[in-house]
């Protein structure tokens, strides 16, 4: 990817922290790479390179600045309304899969060979897979080295890496340090200090991190999409924070999201992990679910140009649509409330938690916290009638229908999917119609410009803003608003408040 060396000259003058995460800046007289807005004084313009990502940096040579912290910054938001090649492997890496199968597990899933994917992938990043994953091991144990008491070899072993000696070459190349003394600095111990405890066998390993964004970030929308979909049993609104199970790929996990005040600039978490190993995966699906690697300031002033909603933009700035930490689970929901309400939805799903999902193990439970993880799409798909939610028998078979989908593969709706094949695959379960392909667009993949113009909610609430009031109109009428249509949907609920009677979703039939 090439970049104009003037423009990124003259955000690095700017130190406007929007700018961080498209690219990092590296002084070639001190070998350290910072984001745009570090603090320090900006060096001479013909000591600057810039690179497309941290891990392009680390490649040619560069550390990354300790006073700036540049691997710690949003990722990038070019990929969030993209479903191309690059743009799903940047998302397949973040899930730690080059972790968990390696560059050539990467390829299969997306149906390309290793050399052409590394070449793609290059073009774009200045870095291919491996090394964007080496980057993201790197931050992981950074994280891991200041958050937790875990051992030094814990840490190597949780952040990915394969022996001792790559961890601690990977943290010298990229920090100019150790782990221990990266650990020290953040702790403020001095040197002399003992080595952490060890943490009890059984236990859960509690990790605080803070999850950088974009600002402005509206915490009153992101507050209302969590607190009204929350499902007993697997999710918690209490405290001004919401609390929930997550199934990670070496075993369960309890999260807990702080709702940032206005003006912060990162969310507030706490993980309680049974395997350290998922933390990048957490956080990975965290960052998705708020989507925390918007660029905020593009959608609105893009939204505002349409003159209904420009006030609305004022009113509500940096308003964002909820996505997911587990597209499967909110492919199933998203059947589940076909036809009732929100509420009811929430109800059938606590029903189906309660009946086929697994407690989780007593590490995790906390009082009156969630007690079960949601069941995967093959556990759904073996139950009996009598243990799913009263629902009519169309859509019961639905739901049977998509569960086996998705447990046989057949539909892919994880962060590698391509978007125009899990439409056309969802579309042909029978009882699925436009609504629900939509809906399960905008929350589980994560398309930025998905469009459910029949949910019989955003009707209303479109009809009182004078926008149109069939699913015809509005559509002709938000060809204006692409490729951020689902913004414009979360806008119009964030910002035009109804009765609170229930609102019917559709219901689909073959």
């Amino acid at each position: 990817m090439q970049l104009d060396h003037d423009r990124c000259v003259t955000a690095v003058r700017s130190k406007d922290p929007r700018f961080d995460g498209w690219f990092v800046t590296a002084v070639t007289s001190t070998g350290i790479y910072c984001r745009p807005s570090c603090p320090a004084i900006t060096p001479k313009v013909a000591n600057l390179s810039f690179y497309p990502s941290a891990a392009a940096a680390q490649r040619a040579g560069f550390r990354a600045c300790r006073r700036c912290l540049p691997d710690s910054t949003p990722g990038s938001p070019r990929w969030r309304p993209r479903a191309d090649l690059v743009a799903r492997a940047v998302r397949l890496v973040a899930d730690g899969v080059v972790d968990r199968e390696g560059v050539r597990g990467l390829a299969d899933r997306l149906g390309y060979s290793t050399r052409q994917l590394e070449r793609l992938v290059t073009a774009e990043l200045g870095a291919g897979p491996l090394a964007l994953a080496r980057a993201r091991r790197a931050q992981t144990a950074r994280t891991l080295l200041e958050s937790t008491d875990l051992s030094v070899s814990d840490v190597a072993h949780a952040a990915g890496f394969g022996s001792l000696r790559a961890f601690n070459d990977t943290v010298r190349a990229v920090y100019a340090t150790t782990p221990t003394a990266l650990r020290r600095a953040a702790a403020g111990r001095p040197a002399s200090a003992g080595p952490a405890p060890e943490r009890p066998a059984g236990s859960a390993a509690q990790v605080e991190v803070r999850l950088p964004f974009r600002a402005p970030l509206h915490p009153g929308s992101l507050a209302d999409q969590l607190r009204t979909r929350a499902v007993p049993g697997l999710e918690v609104w209490r405290d001004d924070g919401w609390e929930r199970a997550l199934d990670l790929p070496h075993g369960p996990a309890l999260v807990r999201v702080e709702v940032p005040s206005p003006g912060a600039r990162h969310v507030r978490v706490r993980l309680r992990l049974t395997d350290v190993r998922d933390l990048a995966a957490a956080t990975g699906r965290l960052r998705r679910l708020l989507d925390l690697d918007a660029d905020p300031h593009a959608v609105d002033e893009h939204l505002a140009r349409d003159p209904a909603l420009r006030h609305r933009v004022a009113a509500a700035p940096g308003v964002r649509p909820l996505g997911t930490v587990d597209p499967d689970e909110t492919a199933l929901r998203v059947v589940l409330g076909q036809q009732v309400s929100t509420a009811r939805a929430n109800g059938m799903a606590a029903e189906l938690v309660r009946t086929l999902g697994v407690e989780l193990p007593v590490p995790l439970r906390e009082p009156g916290g969630p007690t079960h993880r949601f069941p995967r799409p093959a556990e759904v798909a073996a139950a009996s009638p009598e243990d799913l939610p009263g629902m009519p028998q169309a859509r019961r078979r639905t739901l049977l229908a998509l569960a086996a989908a998705l447990a046989d593969g057949s539909i892919d709706l994880g962060p590698g999917a391509s978007w125009e094949e899990a439409r056309a695959t969802l579309a042909a379960v029978p009882g699925v119609g436009p609504w629900t392909v939509e809906t399960v667009a905008l929350r589980a993949l994560g398309d930025p410009d998905a469009f459910p113009a029949g949910d019989l909610d955003v009707l209303r609430r479109a009809a009182a803003a004078g926008l149109g009031d069939t699913p015809t109109a509005l559509t002709d009428r938000a060809r204006a608003w692409r490729p951020w249509r689902g913004y414009a949907l979360q806008l119009l609920r964030a910002t035009h408040p109804l009765p609170s009677d229930p609102t019917l979703n559709p219901l689909e039939r073959p």
